[in-house]
């Protein structure tokens, strides 16, 4: 898993984050940032969660993640589940980690045409709502579009 997630890192990528609820009905919310934590097995996702209330609560009820990250410039695409999900109060340092994943996706954004003032109204937080969604991920796919979507990571 590690292989190619880790190689996602320093990219501007758009994170989405889902779960499930009790019902079994999915919700869906935008990632603000994530992190591979320093043990090389656990990622961490930071949600907004004034604006996922709803993907909070099932993700602390189910403890089930699914995370997809796409680079915007190559639709080059991982998604990664977990069966472990964990939400916290996002750290000290969580809203300098988002401020610099969202200035990495607003330059992702601009190559394509889409301004600094789209981006930023896109992943306008505040801090003390971040909350840090942590997780093992157990399952790893390829979905960039073309003949290797679905495909497994390499381990």
């Amino acid at each position: 898993m590690g292989g190619g997630l880790a190689a996602f890192l320093g990219v501007g990528t758009s994170v989405s984050v889902a779960s499930v609820t009790a019902g079994g009905r999915p919700v869906v919310g935008r990632g603000l940032g994530w992190r591979v934590e320093a043990d090389g097995r656990t990622v961490t996702v930071f949600l907004d969660d004034a604006a996922n209330e709803e993907l909070v609560d099932a993700l602390a009820a189910s403890s089930l993640v699914a995370v997809v990250l796409s680079q915007p410039t190559t639709h080059r695409s991982i998604q990664v589940k977990g069966l472990d999900a964990r939400v916290a109060p996002a750290p000290a340092e969580a809203a300098a980690l988002v401020d610099h994943h969202i200035a990495g996706f607003a330059r992702e954004l601009a190559a394509i045409g889409y301004g600094e003032v789209f981006t930023r109204a896109l992943c306008a937080f505040e801090a003390a709502d971040l909350v840090a969604v942590s997780f093992t991920p157990d399952a790893g796919f390829d979905q960039t579009p073309g003949p290797r979507a679905g495909e497994p990571l390499p381990q």
